[in-house]
């Protein structure tokens, strides 16, 4: 496939889609805690999903994804 857009790629876009639609089973893989939200940027030029998270002591944290994909090398 050839990427003729990087900013942001289809790519990108697809596999931050994917990661928000597999919420549940990510979820389900973590031990204390629970995804409370997902804040998506799928259109920024490197698409980003900041994970919002709920600890069993009810702490709230936060994980940032960001999607890049590398330039093709030919």
């Amino acid at each position: 496939m050839i990427t003729k857009q990087y900013n942001p790629s289809q790519l990108e876009v697809e596999i931050a889609q994917a990661i928000m639609e597999l919420a549940p089973q990510i979820e389900a893989k973590l031990n204390s805690c629970k995804i409370s939200a997902i804040e998506d940027r799928i259109k920024e030029d490197n698409p980003m999903l900041k994970i919002k998270l709920v600890d069993s002591d009810q702490d709230e944290h936060e994980v940032v994804l960001k999607i890049i994909q590398k330039p093709d090398a030919g």
